[in-house]
This record gives structure tokens, C-alpha cells and sequence, in this order.
């Protein structure tokens, strides 16, 4: 989807390939689409492949929206090696002579996992401590102490594979939650250490495989975008009239009666024109007023 002027403006929903780094997926489509305007929503290790969703144009303000959005992903954990990066980029760090798990351990000890729960986030990841990113301290041979988050995993079904010493794993969590640390933390409740050894993110939210796209392989490429509207997967929803809908694109401060949000709702609101267009999000404000997150209309 374009703007009046040409400009790329929409949300991309993209299987990255293995080996790319998330800003190695956003560096490639701001040549394909000739704009500098592009982000991703939510970071995904070199190693893993699968759904990154990407906003472009004036719809990278809509990332904000996309960012804690629940995720799903098929993992292959390996048993009885551990790596510095919890995943097969990593050095070796340890290795532990254990036998097979059975189906039975392995899910007992997945079940463990399942809920609500505290996680340890890795070295080898974006969180800030102390202003310095985890990951840069983990190159500089750093280690510091990480505080234990709260996560949710709502399903982590594991199954055998040819390899005794190999199981898969559908997981699907909470965003910040992370694959590699339940695959170590698996590995370290049966008495040794895990690895994983594939990941693929399946879905952000409402965003998954069956409509990503393959990263097209030259600059001639085309991405499909989809209309800044299709945030309103993952928002309430208010349709206005074209009256109302230069108020809105003014950015003005609403009635909640008059732009129409439903008693009850929390936000924020997608708020949409006659057309289906998305005109802005809006949040709630003070008493029974609400107001513009951000205006897309006219912007």
C-alpha cells in the first residue's frame, strides 16, 4: 500500500530467513522499498527463522501496538550439550552424560515450565543492564547478574524426534519469554543441559506463517503490504463518519460518546474511517474523554 505521493506506508509480514540478524531484514527491505522507514516489532535471533513483522512508512508508529503481542514458535532442543548462547551459534560450555529422556520425563519436566513462571533472560540478549545491552557485554566476556522476569508460557507440547537425544517443542508465550532459556532449563531438570538447535517463530499475535512472505532475493523485488488498518487485529475498533473523521485527523481531544467507544472499553482504539482507512489510535484521557496515541491521517 502507497500514499497519495508514492511513499510505502502499511504493516509486512515477512519469514525471515536463517542467518539474518532482524536489522539485516529491515537494512534489505529499505532498498526493496526505497524508504528509510522501516522497523520490525520484536527482534529475532540469526538462527531462527519465521514471522517478523515489519511496519513502513508512517506505519512504523504503529509498532508500539505489535511489540507486546504474544508469540508462537516450533523449537528442536538437543540434550546433553550446553552452549554460552543457549542455542547452536553458541560455544560449547558443557556436556553431560545422559541418557535418552523419555517421552514421559520430557513432558513432565515441559509441564514445569507451563504457566506462569520466573525466567532468567541470557546473556546473549538485548536487555539493558546498567545502560549497556546484554549481548555486548556477553562479547566483551561479561557476566553479569540478571534479575528473574515474569513470563507466560501457555503451551510447551514436546515430541521425540530420530534422535534419541533430540526432541521438538511447540511453544507459545508471553512476549520478552525465551525459547533457548526454556531449552536450557528443560535440559538442567533432567540432571544435565539442553540446547536448541532449530527455532521458527509461527505467529506474532494474529500475524502468522500463512501469510508471511519470503525476503524477496534482489532490489527488483516486490513486498506486499498490508493497509495500516490491519492493526485493528490487535485493537478495538470505532468507525467514524467523515464529519468526525476531520476532528480526529486534527487530533482533537473526543467525547468517548462521540467518537463511539463502547462502555467498558479500556483501549486504546483504532479508529477507522467510512473507507476502512485508519485514521489514528486513540487512548483514554481524562474523566470521560479520550485522546490521539498518534494521527495518521493527513500525516
Amino acid at each position: 500500500m502507497t500514499d497519495p505521493d508514492g511513499a510505502p506506508n502499511g504493516l509486512a509480514v515477512l519469514d525471515k530467513p536463517a542467518g539474518w540478524t532482524s536489522h539485516d531484514v529491515v537494512a534489505k527491505c529499505r532498498g526493496i522499498l526505497g524508504t528509510r522507514k522501516v522497523g520490525h516489532s520484536g527482534t529475532l535471533d540469526p538462527m531462527a527463522t519465521g514471522v517478523l513483522v515489519l511496519g513502513i512508512g508512517r506505519a512504523t508508529r504503529l509498532l508500539t501496538f505489535l511489540s507486546g503481542l504474544p508469540k508462537a514458535y516450533e523449537a528442536t532442543i538437543a540434550f546433553g550439550v550446553e552452549t554460552d548462547s543457549l542455542d547452536a551459534d553458541g560455544e560449547v560450555t558443557a556436556t553431560h552424560d545422559m541418557d535418552p529422556p523419555t517421552i514421559e520425563a520430557v513432558a513432565a519436566a515441559a509441564a514445569v515450565l507451563t504457566g506462569d513462571i520466573l525466567q532468567v533472560p541470557p546473556m546473549v540478549s538485548a536487555i539493558k543492564v546498567d545502560g549497556k545491552r546484554l549481548h555486548q557485554l556477553a562479547r566483551e566476556g561479561k557476566e553479569v547478574e540478571r534479575q528473574p522476569r515474569p513470563v507466560r508460557v501457555g503451551r510447551f507440547d514436546v515430541a521425540p524426534t530420530d534422535d534419541p537425544m533430540a526432541f521438538t517443542a511447540a511453544v507459545e508465550c508471553s512476549s520478552g519469554t525465551y525459547v533457548r532459556v526454556l531449552a536450557a532449563d528443560l535440559g538442567h531438570l533432567l540432571g544435565g543441559g539442553a540446547h536448541l538447535t532449530a527455532l521458527r517463530r509461527t505467529a506474532v499475535g494474529p500475524f502468522d506463517l500463512a501469510e508471511a512472505q519470503l525476503l524477496p532475493s534482489t532490489e527488483g523485488g516486490t513486498i506486499e503490504l498490508l493497509a495500516p488498518s490491519a492493526i485493528s487485529r490487535v485493537l478495538a475498533t470505532v468507525t467514524v463518519a467523515d464529519d468526525l473523521a476531520i476532528d480526529v485527523g486534527h487530533g482533537k481531544v473526543l467525547d468517548r460518546a462521540r467518537l463511539g467507544v463502547p462502555d467498558g472499553s479500556v483501549g486504546p482504539w483504532a479508529v477507522l474511517g467510512a473507507d476502512g482507512g485508519l485514521l489514528a489510535v486513540y487512548q483514554p484521557h481524562r474523566g470521560a474523554t479520550v485522546k490521539p496515541a498518534l494521527v495518521l491521517a493527513g500525516s
